[in-house]
């Protein structure tokens, strides 16, 4: 009789009941709190519902172990239902985000090939003029009049559906912008979404506080990595259905939040909302900064009040927690003073920073592209090995496309990208899918786009455009026929029409001069 050979291919109770094991241990305690309905709901009543909507899907619809549900909906309790009831069965979640457009959703429920599709009644009219495939049996609305899947779901008689398995099962398809038009689809595995939550945990992000608000969306990665590890803390999750800077503030007033992730452009929403300065800050121990570095401006708002903010850094490929600034003193001068850093990788996490052209290591000080490995590494790309091979290695190593430098200190700074996509409000864009966009109006004969600096959101997209001949168009009504193709932070906030588009000696379109144009 041998050992097993991989224990994460081993089928195991525990993997995926993420509600019935902290059930277990605190079944009394407060799970989450909805802002929205302001009724609060224990891991036991966690627990319930999961097992009630797990016997529906399975019992009802016939669903089971790789199968795929598609979510279109707002960061509500029925995602977390849907998302520790698929936990228990196996059953693989694919949030959709309700910001993309008909072309966008139409490609992803094309290649996800969902079973079941569920939506918030809020997007209806959305999910009315979508190409639904022929794979979905079944539509599910939540909310609404008839909302079947209150009246009805959560009234299904429970019963013990939990299922073994694997930390290499699938718990997750995540959509993410890319560096071409076609978004790509990321397996996310429960041994991804486990050694997350370890991360974080072990690195001290949020199992010091015992309330944290989720402000990323759960068609993200970071929403579900926010609520994962908060769940097998026994923390406090404090929901809100959509970002909302008044209503955010008067959770803080009320002493309900102790911890939050944000972008810089969520703080900056904050700062400038009236109720900002009457509101009392003295309940909030930390702020997470995530996406990019915050700005020391914003920054200095914040260790004004005493309130530390904590650089994190991240790609769904590679975490999506990989690094963190962990303060080293007690000082929150040292925060301002290395604003710009993102510290170190996390506990369970190597780095390196390689150059362009060799792939060799770089020495601290050079800039080179940053390279992660770690046991929360995704899976690759859904039916996309070409794609998955370009960015990572036979070794383990992910290919950010993040230029990064190291100093003597160990400490390591982002420079930029080294493809094209660029990075706004945390929402990750490609030039290209913006130019296709543009280019399907029948005046437009060429299109470049590129990021350029922005105050409020980091980066922002801005575009040129060659016209037919003969032909041309104003620009609100390029930014209209663009809405009608993009979610809405994809569209140029400026749109310049130009004799020729500008190329590099080799004849590729030169986005390093558009920045400067727009500059």
């Amino acid at each position: 009789m041998g050992f097993i050979e991989h224990y994460d291919d081993l089928p195991m109770d525990w993997v995926g009941d993420w509600a019935g094991r902290r059930a277990a241990l605190t079944p009394r305690h407060i799970a989450l709190y909805d802002s929205f309905t302001q009724k609060s709901y224990t891991f036991q009543d966690l627990n319930d519902r999961a097992c009630r909507v797990g016997t529906y899907l399975a019992d009802t619809l016939g669903l089971g172990k790789g199968d795929v549900i598609t979510l279109i909906c707002r960061n509500r309790i029925e995602a977390i239902d849907l998302y520790l009831a698929c936990g228990k069965l196996g059953i693989i979640l694919a949030p959709l985000s309700q910001r993309l457009k008909k072309p966008e959703l139409d490609d992803l429920l094309a290649r996800l090939k969902p079973r079941v599709l569920v939506h918030e009644n809020a997007f209806a009219e959305l999910v009315a003029t979508l190409a639904v495939p022929g794979s979905v049996q079944a539509v599910i609305e939540i909310d609404g009049a008839q909302n079947p899947f209150e009246n009805v779901i959560l009234k299904t008689e429970a019963r013990a559906i939990n299922i073994p398995l694997a930390l290499n099962d699938i718990s997750l398809y995540v959509h993410t912008g890319g560096t071409t038009a076609v978004p790509k689809i990321c397996i996310v595995s429960h041994r991804q979404m486990v050694w997350n939550s370890f991360d974080i945990l072990a690195t001290g992000i949020v199992g010091a506080f015992r309330s944290v608000l989720i402000t990323f969306p759960f068609f993200h990665i970071g929403g579900w990595n926010t609520f994962t590890p908060l769940l097998h803390a026994g923390v406090t999750s404090v929901l809100l259905r959509e970002f909302n800077p008044g209503l955010i503030l008067e959770l803080i007033h009320e002493g309900r939040v102790e911890n939050f992730g944000a972008v810089e452009a969520m703080l900056q929403f904050l700062i400038a909302h009236p109720k900002f300065a009457e509101t009392d800050f003295s309940k909030v121990k930390a702020i997470t900064a995530a996406a990019a570095p915050c700005s020391k401006a914003v920054m200095q708002v914040f260790l004004d009040k005493g309130i530390p903010i904590s650089q994190t850094y991240g790609m769904t490929e590679a975490g999506p927690s990989n690094f963190a600034y962990i303060a080293r003193t007690d000082s929150l001068e040292e925060l301002l003073t290395n604003s710009a850093s993102i510290g170190t990788s996390m506990f369970h996490c190597d780095a390196k920073i390689v150059d362009r052209d060799s792939g060799h290591e770089v020495a601290p000080g050079e800039v080179g592209v940053l390279c992660l490995r770690s046991p929360h590494n995704f899976d690759g790309y859904l039916n996309d090995p070409a794609r998955t091979e370009k960015v990572i290695s036979p070794e383990g190593w992910v290919y950010t496309g993040d230029l990064a430098v190291r100093d003597q200190d160990g400490l390591v700074c982002i420079q930029g990208r080294a493809d094209n996509m660029f990075i706004t409000g945390g929402e990750n864009v490609s030039p290209e899918e913006i130019e296709q966009a543009l280019m399907k109006h029948p005046a437009v004969a060429g299109a470049i786009c590129a990021g350029v600096p922005d105050p409020k959101w980091g980066q922002a997209p801005v575009a040129l455009v060659v016209f037919h001949a003969g032909k041309t168009v104003a620009e609100d009504e390029l930014k209209h026929f663009c809405r009608e193709h993009l979610a809405g932070y994809k569209v140029p906030k400026e749109i310049r029409a130009v004799a020729s588009l500008p190329l590099t000696g080799a004849g590729k379109l030169d986005r390093h001069t558009v920045v400067g144009l727009f500059a």
